[in-house]
């Protein structure tokens, strides 16, 4: 039984962590993007990294330096701003723009993008930056705690959970995130929706880049 409620909590925590404000903020700018199933590939990148960082820890029983943890979280802080950054630079360069046609008869305005990037190479960001995610913020702080699992393999059960936990909870947000831009899909207002969320990336990564630094620092 007290594995079982140990093997629920990683799945709990997962889901959780999911939900931190530098996770929703990248997925936002990806959303922006592409399509809301990006959430998966960032779930899948970030399990990636657990399971790697976590068999490694639990094999040699290594902790993780509180200032390397520090290092990665600064690292996505820089993410964070080369995303948002990225997303303004397509909108100010008309790389996503709106414009109207006529369809069935009535006139329809449409943002879209005519950069012709390949879908796999945004679903390679998105697992790119959740492989980042997995070694800093909470995620770190919970691969700790391995050092006193019962054996290998219930180490490395609890992060198989963890990940899906934050493969589902990232989705949930992804999805909900996409809404307004499915909405806005036909309004002209629509680039505001998506110079808000790069405005917003940014600024959460200087706040995160500079916090992290001081505390390396300091």
């Amino acid at each position: 039984m007290e594995l079982i409620l140990t093997l629920g909590l990683g799945l709990v925590l997962g889901f959780q962590h999911a939900a931190d404000p530098d996770h929703l903020a990248a997925v936002a700018t990806l959303v922006a993007r592409t399509k809301r199933r990006l959430g998966v590939w960032w779930g899948l990148g970030h399990t990636a990294t657990l399971l790697l960082v976590g068999l490694v820890i639990l094999i040699f029983h290594l902790n993780i330096p509180p200032k390397l943890s520090l290092l990665f979280e600064f690292l996505v802080g820089l993410m964070l701003i080369v995303l948002g950054a990225n997303l303004l630079r397509r909108l100010a360069t008309d790389k996503l723009h709106a414009h109207e046609h006529a369809h069935d008869g009535a006139t329809h305005t449409h943002f879209h993008s005519h950069e012709h990037t390949l879908s796999h190479t945004h679903h390679h960001l998105s697992f790119a930056t959740g492989l980042l995610h997995g070694l800093a913020g909470s995620a770190a702080l919970s691969l700790l705690t391995l050092a006193t699992a019962p054996s290998l393999w219930h180490g490395l059960l609890f992060i198989a959970l963890f990940g899906l936990g934050s493969i589902l909870g990232m989705f949930m947000a992804s999805a909900a995130i996409s809404a307004p831009f499915a909405l806005l899909h036909n309004q002209r207002h629509a680039p505001v929706v998506i110079a808000l969320a790069g405005t917003l990336s940014i600024g959460s990564g200087i706040v995160l880049a500079t916090t992290t630094m001081k505390s390396i620092l300091g």
